[in-house]
């Protein structure tokens, strides 16, 4: 028996001992039903070819589908470890003045955006002169500026996150060298009955990385932390 004839026996005893080896082949399962297309002629319809081209076609959009859930769960799960890892971060300062200059710097870090600001509506003219050295974080500002910012009452549940581009005339949120900002999410906060409203800004120089149609519940959950951090701080 010649080289050529051992090596197809060889082959043969090997399909037929595991013939998943060629049925879980798309490429050779391919190979096949053209040879055999090709011995049927062009003038017979060949339904199974039909039908396998037609599964072919939709296991590959089940592929695809499969692979977006699996990124996007993937995406998700990274966003969750984040927001986890920035709340755990946010608890740590024992005084306001830490917790204010950590959320500026390493809280920030973690979510990976330009700048944090915080907007506090009050009746006083004068801030504590002690937060001065985070006013980088911390801004005051008249009562009403900040359903005006947002465009609607700041305790509407439908407004608690917004996502958006920086909205024109905003400078005054956003400090010198930060006038490259370019998309926003905007927090509402709600600090106790008796207290007027805050928000809580996270500013990008990414236009992409805030927009319309994302979701928001992580960072509604990191709203609702935050908002009873300060309600303790305020206290």
């Amino acid at each position: 028996m010649s080289d050529t004839a051992a090596n197809a026996a060889q082959l043969r005893e090997k399909i037929i001992s595991t013939p998943e080896m060629v049925l879980e082949d798309p490429d050779v399962m391919r190979a096949l039903i053209e040879a055999n297309d090709q011995q049927t002629g062009s003038n017979v319809v060949d339904l199974r070819s039909v039908a396998m081209n037609r599964l072919e076609a939709r296991l590959d959009r089940l592929e695809g589908t499969h692979q977006t859930v699996i990124a996007a769960a993937y995406e998700n799960l990274a966003g969750t470890n984040q927001i986890h890892r920035a709340v755990l971060k946010m608890l740590d300062p024992l005084s306001f003045e830490e917790f204010l200059l950590n959320l500026g710097d390493e809280v920030a870090a973690i979510l990976r955006v330009d700048s944090v600001r915080l907007i506090l509506e009050t009746h006083q003219e004068e801030t504590d002169a002690s937060l001065d050295r985070v006013g980088s974080v911390l801004t005051a500002a008249v009562p009403g500026v900040i359903s005006d910012y947002l465009g609607g009452p700041a305790d509407d549940a439908q407004r608690k996150v917004t996502l958006r581009a920086v909205k024109q005339g905003a400078d005054w949120l956003y400090l010198e060298g930060e006038n490259t900002v370019q998309s926003e999410a905007v927090i509402a906060l709600d600090l106790g009955e008796g207290t007027l409203p805050g928000m809580l800004l996270m500013g990008s120089k990414d236009p992409d990385q805030f927009h319309t149609g994302q979701g928001t519940d992580l960072l509604t959950f990191f709203g609702g932390v935050f908002e009873r951090s300060m309600r303790r701080w305020l206290a």
